[in-house]
């Protein structure tokens, strides 16, 4: 065991931001042998776009700077000099203290809006072709021998279904989202927090449009700048997208949603009306007549057409993120509310200490040190970010016992201390941090060995 004359063979699952994220980095290692599996044939645009936050672009920049580059040449400027420090502006829009800004989120100089689907595409052409197989998707995870006289001598196996063949690799990273195989194999499919939540029954209706045609409909300041209005009815939320020349328009309501189960997605959408419950095509802009007239008019676009709408969701936290040579990363780990903005990040920052540990990660025998340190790291700081944007989504639906929307200075210092926890983060210490705990892992014989080949 331990020879590096092969390069260690990595599998990841999924396509998406965290998962090309993290591949656009491990190529680049020429001891590891990189194939990344997809279950869809392409990517969609779905999701609301992103405005990613100062934590996020730091992390890119951690992974490599091409792939901070990439998303930098999709996205489109919301400042207007390059230099200029721009923030996700939260404002009341409903009660007596309508109109005052109590937080700016994602302070960033040059911040940027993109659509997820132009950032994958940025992301899928740093890779080597072949890297991603499309069309591949993972039903099943297990271990095989590996044909060698050690009997700790295994692969871990992804399978893609009857008579859809496998795929053997010395590890798996598993960035397959929200409803992830690989967390149910890990947790098992009868954990408690296996499975995604909507425990505040959250349902996003959301609309696309031009921005020419949302010029006549809007506020031409929101065409260029990222708002979150926010009231008891729901919260308002407009993103550009497509270097500005589209609009993502979107209003976020607790307690509508069908179930406590989330959907995760926009192909799963039930809708309701908050007065009654029945079932209902839409979005009641009645509703919203005591909100500023900026929400209005933004709540009537976004009802003109909802068919890009889902039930949002978030998992209960794991115990853990990686047990032997399999982690999982992403939504696949900490799926979170959109609320504070942070999802993307989180996942960008798992791929950027995971990156940051396969640079020394040589040996097969090495992995599961790599993947504890990994989960030591990350499991902490990401699954605050969880509990954060449950609780951003209740401040912004003013539904906390505290009546905090009441005070908008508390309501300053509150979102000012998190978005700092957040924002401003040491992402090199975060590496270096998991780093130290690798080699001590290391020290302390965490390896391979049968109880490796039994956790996996």
């Amino acid at each position: 065991m331990g020879s590096t004359s092969q390069p260690l063979t990595i599998a990841i699952l999924g396509g998406g931001i965290a998962g090309l994220a993290l591949a656009a980095g491990l190529t680049k290692k020429p001891h590891l042998s990189v194939t990344a599996f997809e279950s869809i044939l392409a990517h969609r645009d779905v999701g609301a776009g992103l405005a990613l936050h100062l934590n996020a672009i730091k992390a890119m920049a951690l992974i490599g700077p091409e792939v901070r580059q990439a998303y930098l040449d999709k996205a489109t400027s919301i400042a207007s000099e390059a230099d200029q420090e721009i923030a996700t502006e939260v404002i009341l829009a409903q009660g007596p203290h309508a109109g005052q800004l109590v937080a700016e989120l994602g302070r960033a100089k040059g911040r940027k809006s993109v659509s997820r689907a132009d950032l994958l595409d940025g992301l899928l052409a740093l890779l080597p072709e072949g890297t991603v197989r499309y069309g591949k998707k993972v039903d099943k995870i297990w271990t095989t021998q590996n044909g060698g006289k050690d009997e700790d001598e295994f692969k871990v196996c992804v399978g893609f279904g009857e008579n859809k063949g496998f795929f053997e690799a010395d590890c798996v990273l598993a960035a397959d989202g929200i409803h992830s195989v690989a967390r149910g194999h890990l947790l098992g499919e009868d954990h408690p927090a296996t499975k995604p939540k909507n425990h505040d029954r959250w349902q996003v209706y959301r609309t696309l449009v031009s921005a020419e045609e949302a010029r006549g409909q809007i506020n031409e300041r929101w065409l260029t700048t990222v708002p979150i209005l926010l009231g008891p009815c729901g919260h308002v939320n407009v993103i550009p997208l497509n270097k500005g020349t589209r609009i993502s328009a979107g209003v976020a309501v607790r307690g509508v949603a069908d179930s406590k189960e989330a959907a995760g997605g926009p192909d799963d959408v039930t809708y309701h009306d908050s007065n009654d419950g029945d079932k209902k095509q839409g979005l009641d802009p009645g509703l919203y007549a005591d909100y500023s007239e900026d929400a209005q008019r933004i709540v009537r676009m976004v009802a003109k057409d909802t068919s890009a709408s889902w039930s949002v969701g978030d998992h209960d936290h794991a115990p853990f993120y990686a047990k032997g040579r399999v982690a999982m990363l992403g939504d696949a780990a900490h799926a979170s509310l959109p609320f504070a903005g942070n999802g993307a990040a989180q996942a960008l920052e798992d791929a950027a200490v995971l990156d940051h540990l396969f640079s020394r990660v040589k040996r097969v025998e090495d992995i599961e040190a790599a993947l504890r340190a990994y989960d030591a790291t990350r499991r902490p700081r990401s699954q605050a970010v969880v509990d954060l944007a449950r609780q951003f989504g209740r401040v912004y639906a003013y539904a906390t016992e505290d009546k905090m929307h009441e005070d908008p200075e508390r309501m300053r210092k509150f979102f000012g201390g998190w978005a700092a926890f957040t924002n401003n983060a040491d992402l090199g210490k975060q590496n270096d941090d998991a780093m130290r705990a690798y080699e001590q892992f290391l020290a302390s014989g965490i390896g391979s060995g049968v109880e490796s080949r039994d956790f996996v």
